[in-house]
């Protein structure tokens, strides 16, 4: 009778662990991260009579969670790639919608730069025409500088996004040792049966880190999670944390980057070494996105400034006085790791002409001694453009020429070396003088009115090395047996006289066409009336400049390949395609997280139909079982009213 009693109570007790677990999955079926709980039981076995062995009962294995770590460890890793690729698109989305804006973009203003430049040249002693050229010039500046801005001020939210992101990964990394701690404890005092709730909290947990940061698991029974990111570098390991901190880059004051404490050093973790989750995609998005195109936009404002500005100094303006530079730009940062030796001498950087700004990459440059020689590495592709001794001076480097300053440089110095990113931001009209903008030619060139022939003489144009070695003015050409020298004759090679053939001389260049007769001559001059008399040959050469090849482009190396306006727009070509890039990227991730977590939750979840349904089948178990008990109770009845 009493066999009948227990077995009919066991099954009392196990229909109402089932009803009680049941009401609790439907209670968190909404719950992030709860994983679905069942009852496990298990037969109490048989009790062995002269019959055979008679049933007594059910018991209660244990409560157990439906959890797959393989699909969660699937489910973290897409939403590390996914979180990651949502923050590089936000990022990128920024720039790209700055560059291709018609109101806020370059080439509208580069364009309206360049139609006051031919303006001037139709009109190159106009006042207006002279002013307009100086408002359309500040106004280009304004537009560089502007876009500048924005791209930095992009670049302060990242350092903001960055400190926010390190602080929730150090407080889930404390959320994780406690529950660690918590777990270990619950699991002992329990006798060895799992904390679900606790372990799903933790779990849960860890999936919201994947977010932010890619992360290594590695379960160790007995003291719980430890969880690693980067090259190893452990944050939790137990009940212990690793906090991660923020530091000053060591070469650039403008970046914020993680930072990690080693024993009694606080060493900096490099961006790539950084991956996955929205701290990995903002990593991610500032070393290839934004960087690159405030390089760029420093490269193209770098290739106007100095083009324009030998051209400029080519000319004469209308004081009769040489061209000036028409703009400001500022030179390379050269920025001195934070370790190296104070007393190091300084490493200088420039662009020393508008063809080294040619050769310019938007690249970033390292410089590193070693104790013998210097290493100069391309930091976009990590070629090593140089290495060897610095004698004081090398280059041109890509466009740069590098020195260094008497001293003896300490081993094991670095340096980084930006070459455009301060160019845009810092690009200014020189000129404040409408008089001032050089429009004409510093030469004039004349066939004397007593010649004999019909030979005629180009206008004429001046190069570099005309200011490098100028001649002395006036210098007279005399035509005699079919070739011209100098009056009195000075040239070594007297020059062959071919009509029309384009001749070079002390940096002056010039055709002669006609029949000159012997003894004609030939004079160049300082141009002293050509202002007056409205000479535009400079203002001509100067707008020139719009179509002309200044920049290296893709796939060249060191030789000019695109203007001005091409070089911007495949800058904004290239965000644009990286743009449309992430996005696409983002979308496909996405849906791999929607599988993934239907997986999961097919797995995990709660289903309230299911549940329902359990519900019932526990109510009708807690019924057939509380019958049992009362049929044991009934025969009990019957065998004391028999002894009465």
């Amino acid at each position: 009778m009493g066999n009948i009693l227990s077995v009919g109570q066991s099954g009392l007790l196990a229909a109402q662990l089932g009803v009680t677990t049941t009401g609790h999955n439907i209670a968190n079926a909404a719950t992030p991260g709860y994983s679905r709980q069942v009852v496990i039981q298990t037969s109490a076995g048989g009790q062995s009579s002269g019959d055979g062995f008679v049933g007594q009962g059910t018991t209660v294995a244990s409560i157990q969670r439906i959890y797959d770590a393989y699909t969660a460890t699937r489910v973290n890793a897409a939403q590390t790639s996914k979180a990651s690729l949502d923050a590089y698109s936000t990022q990128v989305s920024h720039i790209n919608n700055l560059l291709a804006d018609s109101s806020t973009g370059l080439s509208p203003t580069l364009s309206n730069f360049f139609n006051n430049v031919q303006g001037l040249a139709a009109a190159p002693n106009g006042s207006a025409q002279r002013q307009t050229l100086l408002s359309a010039g500040e106004s280009l500046a304004a537009r560089f500088q502007s876009l500048d801005s924005q791209l930095s001020q992009i670049g302060e939210g990242v350092n903001a996004q960055i400190v926010s992101n390190v602080g929730s990964i150090n407080a889930y990394g404390q959320q994780i040792a406690k529950l660690n701690d918590a777990i270990e404890k619950a699991t002992s005092g329990a006798g060895g049966a799992p904390p679900n709730d606790l372990l799903d909290q933790r779990d849960q947990i860890v999936s919201e880190l994947s977010k932010l940061v890619k992360v290594s698991v590695d379960n160790q029974p007995g003291s719980g999670y430890n969880v690693s990111i980067g090259n190893g570098q452990p944050i939790v390991v137990g009940t212990t944390t690793f906090a991660l901190s923020i530091a000053t880059s060591q070469t650039d004051a403008s970046k914020l980057v993680v930072a990690y404490q080693s024993g009694s050093t606080l060493l900096n973790l490099p961006d790539s070494s950084i991956s996955g989750g929205t701290l990995g995609g903002l990593l991610d998005f500032r070393t290839n996105s934004l960087d690159p195109a405030r390089n760029e936009l420093g490269r193209v404002a770098i290739g106007l400034a100095a083009s324009f500005n030998e051209q400029s100094k080519l000319g004469v303006d209308q004081n009769g006085n040489p061209g000036k530079n028409f703009f400001t730009v500022a030179g390379p940062l050269v920025a001195p790791n934070k370790l190296n030796a104070s007393t190091n001498p300084a490493l200088s950087a420039t662009i020393a002409s508008s063809t080294d700004a040619a050769s310019l990459t938007a690249s970033d440059y390292s410089v590193a001694y070693d104790g013998t020689n210097y290493t100069i590495t391309r930091l976009s592709d990590n070629v090593k453009a140089y290495q060897g001794v610095f004698p004081p001076t090398v280059g041109p480097v890509d466009g740069i020429t590098f020195s260094v300053g008497a001293g003896t440089m300490v081993a094991n110095s670095s340096f980084l070396v930006r070459p455009t990113i301060s160019a845009a931001g810092s690009i200014a009209v020189n000129l404040t003088d409408t008089s001032e903008i050089a429009a004409a030619a510093p030469v004039v060139l004349a066939a004397s009115g007593t010649n004999g022939g019909n030979g005629k003489i180009s206008a004429g144009s001046v190069d570099a090395s005309f200011l490098t070695a100028p001649p002395t003015l006036p210098l007279k050409l005399k035509f005699s047996n079919g070739t011209f020298d100098t009056v009195p004759a000075s040239l070594t090679t007297p020059i062959t006289y071919v009509s029309g053939a384009n001749v070079t001389l002390n940096g002056v260049s010039f055709s002669i066409t006609g029949a000159p007769l012997e003894g004609d001559t030939f004079t160049i001059n300082a141009n002293t009336t050509g202002v007056a008399t409205g000479d535009n040959r400079n203002a001509v050469a100067l707008g020139a400049l719009q179509t002309k090849k200044l920049l290296v482009g893709v796939g060249t190396t060191n030789t000019p390949s695109t203007t001005l306006a091409g070089a911007f727009g495949l800058m904004v070509n290239n965000v644009g395609n990286k743009t449309r890039e992430v996005m696409a990227n983002a979308a496909s991730e996405g849906k791999l997280v929607d599988s993934v977590l239907a997986i999961q939750q097919s797995q995990s979840g709660v289903n309230l139909d299911e549940e329902a349904s359990n519900l019932l089948r526990y109510q009708q178990a807690y019924q057939a079982a509380g019958k049992i008990m009362q049929t044991a109770s009934t025969l009990f009845d019957v065998l004391l009213s028999l002894g009465r």
